[in-house]
């Protein structure tokens, strides 16, 4: 089962296979029986001993023929109109993803449904063989879309990961290095000279967090471990608590091994530690962040992740050295912790964040997550926060991408308000970025050199 999901889901050649494959299931529903030319058959010749008489030719059934391509066109259109209005039900009505959903996207949905509205006539007076092979069409049609629609936004590189499965690999952590946890933070790219034998790159894996004070149900962590941490009698090192979107998980995230890898490399092996955690327990639940009946969200990153950090990995306390960072409803996350936790973290990293804590609406949020209770929900936004605190030392890094036409003006009121709290700001916007993977490279290409810096890592 391990393989398979470690089955690599946007490979180019697996892609152009699913839509080759779909294009001629398309075709085969389409040229059903009766509507290709039959060959001709050699008529006997008249007075043949044993032969019947000539008939006269018959013409074609085109009256048959064209009936049925009217119908599979009808049944395509109809499909793809019932996907036109769960759309619109689903993105505009109900809010469902969070977003506007970009064109191409839009694109697999409808025509998806237009396969599966061809493949559901198909059935209609038809032989065994030919109803099971709509059966089969209708599984690659929606195959073919959801690949596709996956490849396009870029996060989910496994089948394991699509679904939603961590197949990360427990990971071994080194052992403490009581020296480095009573040392106070240093500038590192200074002092630091790497040991003989250290690893050319980092080291990544899945760890398991306990949720002793929170109780809150999260899938494994995915932790990074820079070549710095692996040597014997590792320096004290920063550390960055990331979240990933909804839907998404922990191993996502691998965006940012990359980028980190790359700076360790430019740095004599120095780079932060980073501690992606699960904040939806369920990739399809939002429980937004805060502690309520849906989660206590909160208390599971704010103390639960923070004593696990504390315990069992060689980090610098100085929460200089601690940042927090997100992507899309991760980023409301980071910005919303960031906000009331500055003691903990002295860093942010918002990534495409959402500007408020909603599930859906607003209006679903203040049900289903605050009791009704709208003050509740105000008092946990973002800005609300914000205005109430008055920030000192406190560094904040906005991205977004400029095709972002929902969460780029959210980023951008984000910083303004974090801004007017005293905190110190950047703001990057990418251009031909929208709110995708590219959007999360994006961000953790513009923010990291910053964060390099805060910590130490690397000179101003």
């Amino acid at each position: 089962m391990g393989p398979l999901l470690d089955f690599s889901v946007t490979d180019q050649a697996l892609l152009f296979s699913f839509y080759a494959l779909s294009a001629m299931a398309v075709l085969f529903l389409f040229l059903r029986a009766g509507l290709l030319p039959r060959p001709a058959r050699k008529r006997p010749q008249a007075g043949e001993a044993g032969d019947p008489a000539p008939q006269p030719p018959q013409s074609p059934q085109l009256p048959g023929r064209r009936r049925w391509i009217v119908t599979a066109a009808l049944a395509a259109a109809a499909g793809a109109l019932a996907g036109a209005v769960a759309l619109v039900v689903c993105e505009m009505l109900l809010n469902v993803f969070g977003l506007p959903l970009d064109p191409d996207t839009r694109v697999w949905v409808i025509c998806a449904f237009a396969g599966l509205g061809l493949a559901l006539v198909s059935l209609w007076r038809s032989r065994w063989w030919r109803k099971a092979a709509a059966v089969v069409a209708s599984l690659l049609f929606v195959a073919t879309a959801a690949l596709g629609i996956n490849a396009g936004y870029g996060l989910n590189p496994t089948l394991g990961a699509m679904l939603g499965i961590n197949q990360a690999k427990h990971l071994t952590l080194p052992k403490l290095n009581p020296a480095a946890q009573t040392q106070t933070a240093t500038v590192l790219w200074k002092s630091w000279t790497p040991p003989a034998g250290m690893p050319d790159a980092g080291q990544g894996g899945s760890v398991t967090i306990p949720a002793d004070a929170s109780g809150f149900h999260a899938r494994d962590a995915f932790l990074y471990l820079p070549p710095a941490a692996l040597v014997d009698n590792p320096p004290p090192l920063p550390i960055i608590i990331m979240m990933m979107g909804q839907p998404g998980g922990p191993e996502q995230s691998k965006t940012a091994v990359q980028e980190l890898d790359s700076f360790a490399r430019q740095n004599h092996g120095l780079a932060p530690l980073l501690l992606t955690v699960d904040q939806l327990g369920n990739p399809y639940k939002n429980p937004v962040c805060v502690d309520s009946a849906k989660g206590n969200v909160y208390t599971y990153v704010t103390t639960d992740v923070v004593n696990y950090i504390r315990k069992n990995l060689n980090v610098a306390s100085d929460r200089t050295q601690w940042a927090v960072a997100g992507y899309s409803n991760g980023g409301e996350c980071a910005l919303s912790f960031a906000a009331k936790r500055p003691e903990i973290f002295g860093s942010l990293l918002d990534i495409s964040g959402e500007l408020e804590p909603v599930d859906g609406t607003a209006a679903n949020t203040v049900k289903t997550v605050f009791g009704g209770n709208q003050a509740a929900f105000t008092a946990e936004k973002p800005a609300t926060i914000l205005k109430a605190h008055k920030y000192t030392d406190e560094l904040a890094i906005f991205t977004s991408g400029a095709l972002d036409s929902k969460y780029g003006p959210q980023s951008a009121w984000a910083e303004k308000d974090a801004k007017a709290a005293g905190m110190t700001t950047y703001r990057f916007v990418g251009p031909g970025i929208g709110h995708r993977g590219d959007a999360v490279g994006y961000g953790l290409h513009a923010g990291l050199p910053l964060l390099f810096q805060r910590f130490g890592l690397a000179p101003s």
